[in-house]
């Protein structure tokens, strides 16, 4: 089944916010067996939407649009959608007691904008909306299916998940792909694909391997289609073994920041980053993982010299002897931020992420890591390359390697 994407807004456009819809939808009809095909972000206007929402029919089995759904004049998607399936507008009398009584529940008054937003397409079967007013729609034509969901992330997904993936199962029972993820660290893409090139060579009909590279490790993504997808787990066995002697982690949210949280969680640690170069990015791998708040106590992002030495007490003769970017410094941080938080383990970075600032001795790419624990304070320095985004994803990468290794190895000193 040919699949495509319509995201609507002015706002996507313009860049001032991140399509993420699109992703979570593709990712959904991927796991359900769905090809899509294309993916589209419009502007908020009748004739762009009714444009792509022909070309979409035409072009494909399932059609998934978002945006537009508001109960504001510049929200046009439910008006074309009604002409565009030639049908009328008419106030549904149970979206409207749900609208209702959702209002009621969360302390507020019906308004018009409300009431506007119970008048929808006579012919569309109706996706009722737990988390907003906008509701769902789902039209039908010539054997094909076009599905209408808010642009508001935690609708849209609320939506698809109860309504939208079911429904689909339930029509569509003969698709079959599946995948399965890891991540692989430290090896260039390059290289990891000459490693594999024999094992791909031998790869059946009906699968695939996909590299998606990125700062520190590349993600490998091997697909099932059909009846392969009964042999899946066998030949992902068979990829893991070709791996061996490769440092990985299973799983489309595998990774470093999460084995590093199940281990504090394991040991009952805690655990602050102080950053300079990598300015937070730490943090956030560390507070993506849900549960977190249970060992990651707090983050300082000393960016400028005076904040290291106000906040997280390096001393000024250390900065001016060695410099920000040196051992010293970042061991200085690492100790002022676990005693400042309070925790058992904190981990510290200076360095040089580019595009400006290098020198010959200490070139752009240069970054010192330092982690304090209980027992002792390690720094370690590390060259990475030219990309100031390749620089703060390794050096983050590198970090919680390092954490990780101080937190397995207790209080074994060298």
């Amino acid at each position: 089944m040919k699949a495509i994407i319509i995201t609507i807004g002015d706002e996507i456009l313009l860049g001032q916010i991140l399509d993420t819809n699109s992703q979570y939808i593709s990712r959904q009809l991927t796991r359900l067996g769905a090809e899509v095909a294309d993916i589209l972000s419009i502007a908020d206007q009748r004739e762009e939407i009714w444009q792509w929402v022909d070309y979409a029919m035409k072009q494909a089995e399932l059609i998934i649009v978002t945006g537009g759904l508001g109960p504001t004049k510049d929200d046009v998607t439910k008006k074309v959608l009604a002409e565009y399936f030639d049908t009328r507008l008419v106030m549904n009398e149970d979206v409207l007691r749900w609208i209702g009584k959702l209002l009621e529940n969360g302390g507020m008054r019906m308004n018009e904008g409300n009431r506007s937003q119970a008048i929808l397409p006579e012919s569309a079967k109706i996706l009722y909306n737990r988390k907003g007013t906008a509701s769902g729609m789902w039209f039908e034509r010539d054997g094909k299916i076009l599905v209408s969901l808010p642009g508001v992330p935690f609708e849209m997904e609320d939506l698809m998940i109860q309504s939208v993936i079911p429904e689909l199962q339930r029509l569509y029972p003969h698709l079959h792909l599946d995948y399965r993820m890891l991540k692989v660290y430290d090896i260039p893409e390059s290289e990891l694909a000459l490693l594999l090139e024999k094992w791909e060579e031998h790869l059946p009909e009906g699968f695939s391997l996909a590299y998606l590279p990125s700062p520190g490790f590349v993600k490998l993504r091997l697909t099932a289609k059909g009846d392969q997808v009964f042999n899946l787990d066998a030949r992902y066995d068979s990829l893991k073994e070709a791996l061996e002697g490769q440092r990985y982690t299973e799983g489309e949210n595998g990774g470093t920041e999460r084995e590093l949280g199940e281990l504090l969680m394991l040991k009952g640690k805690t655990i602050a980053t102080a950053e300079s170069c990598t300015g937070g990015n730490i943090a956030v791998q560390l507070t993506s993982i849900a549960g977190s708040s249970a060992y990651f106590r707090g983050s300082i992002v000393a960016y400028a010299n005076d904040v290291k030495e106000r906040v997280l007490g390096v001393r000024p003769e250390s900065l001016e002897q060695f410099g920000a970017v040196s051992e010293p410094v970042v061991r200085q941080m690492a100790e002022g931020a676990r005693r400042l938080v309070g925790t058992d383990y904190a981990v510290s970075t200076s360095g040089i992420a580019g595009p400006t600032g290098g020198t010959a001795e200490k070139p752009i790419g240069t970054v010192w890591i330092g982690v304090a624990g209980p027992e002792r304070t390690i720094a370690r320095k590390f060259v990475f390359s030219f990309t100031r985004e390749r620089n703060i994803g390794k050096a983050t990468m590198k970090a919680i390697e390092m954490v990780i290794e101080e937190v397995r190895n207790g209080a074994v000193n060298k």
